[in-house]
Order: C-alpha cells, then sequence, then structure tokens
C-alpha cells in the first residue's frame, strides 16, 4: 500500500512554519523538517527553527539531529524521512513535510537515486558557482564542461538548454554519479506538494523583517559561537545569516554592512528557491499573505488527498 504525505515548500520567511502547524492540527499530522541548516543543534536564531515552545504540542521530527562539526548529506535525509514518512502512516498520522531547501524536497517527493554519496545541498554554492561562469563564460562552455564529465548527457541536451545542462553539472559534482545514469523511480509515497509564495516585495520585506528580529532575539551571539569553530564546521558556517559576520568579526566590516549583506543574501536565497521550485517541483502555488481565504482552498486539496483511495500502510 502506497503511503502518502503533503510538503509544504516555498521559500524563507513566507508562512511555511504557520501553515504546517495550523494542518497538523487540522489532520492530525506530525512535521518533518525539510531545512538543511535546522538540522543542527544550536543554531536557532539564524535558521528560523521552530522551537519546542512553539510546536503546540504537535511532534517535530529530524531538527536538532547533528552537531555542528558533523557532515549531513541529502542521502540521509532522504532516508530518514521516507522511514518516518512510513512510521507515522502506521501511526494513522499525516506527514507533512515543510522546508525550502530544494534539492532535499527534490530528492523525497522524486525518490532520486543518489547512491548514498555524500550529496550537499546546493545553497551552499554548487549552482550559483554554474551559473556564474554561465554569465562570465557562456553557454558553450558550460556543455563543453559536461562533456568532458558526461559526454552522453551532453549528447542528450542542447546546449542552448543552460538549465538543463547545470542540472547535469550539478548532479556529477553533488552526488558523483554521472546525470546519464540517474534514475529518477517513482516514488513508494505518494505526495501532495503545496508551494507558498508571495509578491516579490512582500517578501523581501518580510524577509528584512524577520532578519531584524532575529537580531533582537541574540543571532550577532549565535554567529560568534560559530565562529569560533568555523575551521571544524566547513558545511554549517556557510548558513546565511552566519558566514556573512566573519568578516565583522575580523574588523574588516562595518556592523551596518553586515546586517545590510545578511538581508541582501537572504532575499536573493528566496529568489533561488523560488527559481528551483520552479523548475524542479510539480506543485499547486497559493498566496496565503495576500489571499489568506486561499487556505480553505488547501484544506478542500487536502482533503480529498486524503480521502481518494486513501489506505494508511
Amino acid at each position: 500500500m502506497t503511503a502518502k504525505a503533503i510538503v509544504i515548500a516555498g521559500p524563507t520567511a513566507v508562512g511555511k512554519s504557520d501553515l504546517g502547524l495550523q494542518l497538523a492540527h487540522q489532520f492530525d499530522g506530525e512535521i518533518i523538517s525539510g531545512d538543511s541548516m535546522q538540522i543542527y543543534r544550536h543554531l536557532d536564531i539564524g535558521t528560523a527553527k521552530i522551537m519546542p515552545a512553539e510546536q503546540q504540542g504537535i511532534p517535530h521530527h529530524l531538527l536538532d539531529i547533528c552537531e555542528v562539526d558533523q557532515r549531513y548529506t541529502v542521502y540521509e535525509f532522504q532516508q530518514e524521512a521516507q522511514k518516518l514518512i512510513g512510521e507515522i502512516n502506521r501511526r494513522q498520522r499525516v506527514p507533512i513535510v515543510v522546508g525550502g531547501t530544494g534539492f532535499y524536497l527534490n530528492a523525497l517527493i522524486n525518490n532520486l537515486q543518489l547512491g548514498g554519496v555524500a550529496s550537499r545541498d546546493p545553497e551552499f554554492g554548487v549552482r550559483q558557482h554554474f551559473e556564474q561562469l554561465l554569465q562570465t563564460r557562456g553557454a558553450q562552455y558550460l556543455w563543453q564542461l559536461l562533456n568532458q564529465v558526461d559526454p552522453l548527457a551532453a549528447q542528450q541536451i542542447n546546449s542552448a538548454n543552460t538549465r538543463r545542462v547545470i542540472r547535469a553539472l550539478e548532479v556529477v559534482q553533488l552526488t558523483g554519479q554521472k546525470f546519464s545514469q540517474q534514475s529518477q523511480t517513482q516514488p513508494a509515497i505518494d505526495f501532495l506538494v503545496l508551494t507558498l509564495n508571495t509578491k516579490r516585495s512582500v517578501l523581501y520585506q518580510r524577509i528584512n523583517q524577520r532578519v531584524d528580529v532575529m537580531l533582537q532575539q541574540g543571532l550577532q551571539k549565535e554567529a560568534e559561537d560559530l565562529y569560533q569553530q568555523r575551521d571544524q564546521v566547513p558545511q554549517a558556517a556557510q548558513g546565511i545569516g552566519y558566514k556573512e559576520w566573519f568578516a565583522y568579526f575580523e574588523q574588516q566590516q562595518s556592523y551596518a554592512d553586515t546586517i545590510a549583506l545578511i538581508k541582501r543574501n537572504s532575499r536573493r536565497f528566496a529568489k533561488r528557491q523560488l527559481t528551483y521550485f520552479k523548475n524542479q517541483l510539480t506543485s499547486q502555488w497559493y498566496d496565503l499573505i495576500a489571499e489568506p481565504q486561499q487556505q480553505l482552498l488547501i484544506q478542500q486539496v487536502i482533503h480529498h488527498f486524503l480521502e481518494e483511495d486513501y489506505e494508511l500502510v
């Protein structure tokens, strides 16, 4: 029997956690985090992690599962999330995956065959690296890179299709496997994917406000603690909201410039998230900020999804 799960995706500061909690109450759900930074203990403020006092009694999974000096791969997330979905279904409850890490969600939803390689999430710079090469060296240069590492994929992808060329290079870099050898089998889980978005200016304002709140909550101290062990935490230290402080701590950047950089990088990350979701996930899109009444529609969609040939495993 096929398991079922709901996924709530979207850029930072768009309201994913609030919707996840509301739906968990309404549909007897448990929440699985789909965020690559919220796995780390002690990184609470900069990751906008929902704390125990805010969880309203709803079980949350894959939060605080690693120390900051540990590496955690998309393969590990995929395997643990799949296992949790089965367990939650067997408890006669509804799994709700909430997060903004596109590669994590894509690997889970599409059951990407990652082979256990220590894959990293593209938010840490892989995709940005190839996009920058596209801007500076051009489409043909990128295609030649792909032809060197995966000739079969290069034969199948036109150099003008830069999005797919970048995706192929990204897979090779992140998984150590050729894109042409990647298979996407049908997952044993039926997913309903809901993506939140809103008007760009509104989203950016919310991101700026969120950074201001984080500062009030003690973001600088959290970043300073991470900075003290930066050489031992290469993966965690790349998180937006943390890495921007390092130049400030080294007296190479002003406080005002540091805050402006955090806000700018957060806005840019939100833009990259949206691009990834649009290109990589098949989803239904909603704007609950401009049209909060859409939540009633979401509830109807979920009711239909759960009731249609619904059997808990």
